[in-house]
């Protein structure tokens, strides 16, 4: 089992930038690849971006390329995801959730943090 809790969350100006941040513990021998999902009210989870935890190879979202970086700190079990030049419409709650296989697929992700919420005001 592996648990992953999120913070960094807030409110920001459209323009601005916000640090999330993903701790994971337990079983992280397990974990292959860290990911992050948002959730818009009314909306379908999707999915934002993603990392392995050993190579660190990334993978983005269209929507998201060029203005969100993930990145990791194996030391730490920690994974971040860096989000600039923010817009209304990223306004979500922002789950981190890991996986043990190469998957974009919410639906194949094991485990789950609590989420955070962002919220980009125009």
């Amino acid at each position: 089992q592996v648990q992953l809790v999120e913070s960094g969350g807030g409110l920001v100006q459209a323009g601005g930038s916000l640090r999330l941040s993903c701790a994971a513990s337990g079983r992280t021998f397990n974990i292959y690849l860290v990911g992050w999902f948002r959730q818009a009210p009314g909306k379908e989870r999707e999915f934002v971006t993603a990392i392995t935890w050993s190579a660190g190879s990334t993978f983005y979202a269209d929507s998201v390329k060029g203005r969100f970086t993930i990145s990791r700190d194996n030391a730490k079990n920690t994974v971040y995801l860096q989000m600039n030049s923010l817009k209304p419409e990223d306004t979500a709650l922002y789950y981190c959730a890991a996986s043990r296989r190469a998957t974009t697929n919410w639906d194949d992700y094991d485990s789950w943090g609590q989420g955070t919420q962002v919220t980009v005001s125009s």
